[in-house]
């Protein structure tokens, strides 16, 4: 049996249970007193997961999604606990269904990334270029857009998207990708004009910062 059919199942034990025990009156205390045992389930699917403790995160999250089967971040962080143990086929069901519950760049972004690795290459450009018309001004979506674009051979839109990147963060990492990626493919001018840029921008970071000695008091 897979994920989605023990969810369902035991979803449907659980709302059976509720009709059988307690009256329309009394569901709001329970309301309160589940909303309060979610939180701690949520936050303890967030430590276990900073700690790997993957079947402990696991065994929590499901447990949230047992109540609330629209709860899209709890998808979200299955999909990458299940990426984290290389387990791709659960974690791309788990971030379609995220982003089918809600337009969410991140699962978008993170749907990507394991079609991408799983060399999905054309779903994966279509799920980042849904992430960056949802949210496009991180230079993370847009370089990852240009691997995708780089592996489908499309060399003018890995480009660009480099470029949009730069724009997006004109940091260190950014100018180094697309200074490369010219190198790559021959843009030999374009790529020297961009190592200038970058010797620009890292040559403050690495100026040594001057010492002011406090002045001396006359008396």
């Amino acid at each position: 049996m897979n994920m989605l059919a023990v969810l369902l199942v035991v979803g449907l034990g659980f709302l059976a249970w509720i009709v059988a025990n307690r009256t329309e009156k009394s569901l709001q205390p329970l309301s309160k007193a589940l909303s309060h045992r979610l939180q701690k389930l949520w936050l303890d699917a967030q430590a276990s997961l900073r700690s790997k403790q993957y079947l402990r995160a696991e065994k929590a999250l499901l447990t949230i999604l047992r109540f609330d089967e629209k709860n899209a971040a709890a998808y979200n962080r299955l999909g990458i606990l299940y990426a984290k143990q290389k387990e791709f086929k659960d974690a791309i069901e788990c971030f379609e269904i995220a982003s089918s519950i809600e337009s969410n760049p991140s699962s978008l972004h993170n749907l990507g990334l394991i079609y991408y690795e799983t060399h999905s290459y054309e779903k994966a450009a279509q799920a980042f270029e849904n992430a960056l018309e949802l949210e496009g001004g991180l230079a993370a979506r847009y370089v990852a857009y240009a691997k995708v674009q780089e592996k489908l051979g499309k060399v003018k839109r890995m480009l660009e998207a480099l470029e949009q990147a730069v724009e997006a963060e004109p940091n260190p990492q950014t100018y180094k990708l697309l200074a490369d990626a010219y190198e790559r493919t021959g843009e030999d001018e374009l790529a020297e004009e961009i190592k200038q840029k970058l010797k620009q921008l890292i040559m403050p970071l690495n100026r040594p910062k001057r010492i002011h000695q406090p002045r001396k008091v006359v008396m």
